[in-house]
């Protein structure tokens, strides 16, 4: 397995992966927000790539084999002069970290989220954050063993 740099040519891969992972967190959400609507994948794709475009961002892909088995994306966030107290150094977000399914729990995602932290370093980032859906303990479980830490917490109540 080899990680290597985004190129257009494994769109279709890409897509793939964000779909699946959408898969899971519908079937892991307990109120049924999440959806999986037929143009997901397409919508996805297009909204991740503007905020790597706009955001000097990167896309790292784990291949084994000629085929796609991982991503990560990240962002890096520019501190604003107005209205940013807590950020005055570039900050790292990562906005997808996807193993596909069959082969999780192999060092993959370890090997993706190093390599996407050595090329926040690289821009001077001073902090990453990676928002986890709330109910996605194995994601949750995953960064606080490479080091993350809760930070912030949303709370949600169902009043339907």
């Amino acid at each position: 397995m080899k990680i290597i740099d985004y190129e257009d040519k494994y769109s279709n891969d890409v897509k793939r992966l964000l779909e699946e992972l959408q898969e899971y967190i519908v079937s892991i959400d307990p109120y049924h927000f999440n959806t999986l609507k037929d143009n997901y994948k397409e919508n996805i794709y297009i909204k991740d790539m503007d905020e790597v475009k706009n955001n000097e961002g990167k896309i790292y892909l784990a291949k084994e084999k000629n085929k796609i088995i991982g991503l990560i994306i990240g962002v890096i966030r520019k501190p604003t002069v107005e209205f940013d107290y807590e950020r005055l150094n570039n900050m790292g977000e990562v906005i997808e970290l996807i193993i596909t399914k069959n082969i999780r729990n192999k060092g993959i995602g370890y090997k993706l989220l190093n390599k996407m932290e050595e090329y926040f370093k690289s821009q001077n980032c001073s902090t990453i954050n990676i928002d986890v859906f709330g109910y996605n303990d194995i994601g949750k479980n995953f960064y606080f063993k490479n080091g993350y830490h809760t930070r912030m917490i949303t709370v949600s109540k169902n009043i339907k």
